[in-house]
């Protein structure tokens, strides 16, 4: 059986201490076969930096997902081939750079990891489901455990990709809202799905971000760019999953929460 621990949005540096200080116990409480983490906010909350890229492959996450801030730092943009463990998109329309999938490997289990992004309330996109159409053959020729990382608002988006891609995949996950949901399953045909695997950053916030700068925008309508919380008690989220190697099909989806 595979373990594969997926750790939620990381937000700013708050969230990549949290995160280096949990994975040092959990690397060694749950000794997973494959770490993997949103870190599309680990950048002071807005996309992610070759430095910051570099700092969570040390804690020994194997490889990056992301979303709707992936080119915020246009770093990213010019120099793509330094991020070869972090997955953007899969949704982009051609010509995007950037992987739409990676293969990692280990004691010879081979798993795909690939990230799509949501069309509803979120910036035009590509359909998801079509880009998985195309992209699924490949995946299937790559790896038998295969995880989907669906970047998106709606509830009800993240819901039917996982029942779409039910027995196809290994796992359907969510992430970009930053709240944990409470309904980790196993699907009907096999496949581990979560609406929302939550974030790693500060509790006295709202979604990781400072709360007077949110509050003042529903208040007065005002935008504001928000900043990261970088105080307070701490919040990990992550979900561990299990699958079979030999079938690619989930056993089992454990939330992991821990506070401090």
């Amino acid at each position: 059986m595979i373990k594969i621990l997926f750790i939620g949005d990381i937000i700013g540096k708050y969230g990549r201490k949290i995160c280096r200080e949990a994975l040092t116990e959990l690397s060694r409480q749950l000794n997973p076969d494959f770490i993997l983490a949103n870190g599309e906010n680990a950048s002071h909350g807005y996309g992610i930096s070759e430095k910051v890229y570099q700092e969570l492959l040390e804690m020994g996450i194997d490889s990056l997902t992301t979303g709707n801030h992936v080119w915020d730092k246009k770093e990213i943009i010019k120099n793509m081939e330094k991020f070869s463990r972090l997955v953007r998109p899969a949704n982009y329309p051609e010509g995007v750079p950037g992987k739409t999938f990676m293969v990692l490997e280990k004691n010879k289990i081979r798993m795909a990891v690939t990230n799509l992004l949501g069309r509803t309330f979120m910036p035009p996109m590509d359909c998801p489901f079509q880009a998985m159409d195309k992209l699924l053959p490949v995946l299937q020729k790559e790896a038998k455990i295969i995880i989907v990382d669906i970047h998106a608002e709606a509830t009800s988006e993240k819901t039917a990709m996982g029942s779409y891609l039910d027995g196809k995949v290994s796992a359907v996950v969510g992430t970009h809202t930053h709240v944990m949901t409470a309904d980790n399953r196993i699907l009907p045909n096999g496949t581990a799905y979560i609406t929302d695997i939550g974030m790693v950053g500060s509790q006295d916030s709202i979604i990781g971000m400072s709360k007077d700068q949110i509050l003042k925008r529903f208040l007065t309508g005002m935008k504001d760019k928000f900043e990261p919380a970088e105080h307070g008690p701490t919040l990990f989220n992550a979900v561990l999953i299990e699958v079979d190697e030999k079938t690619g099909k989930a056993t089992k989806i454990e939330k992991i929460i821990k506070t401090a």
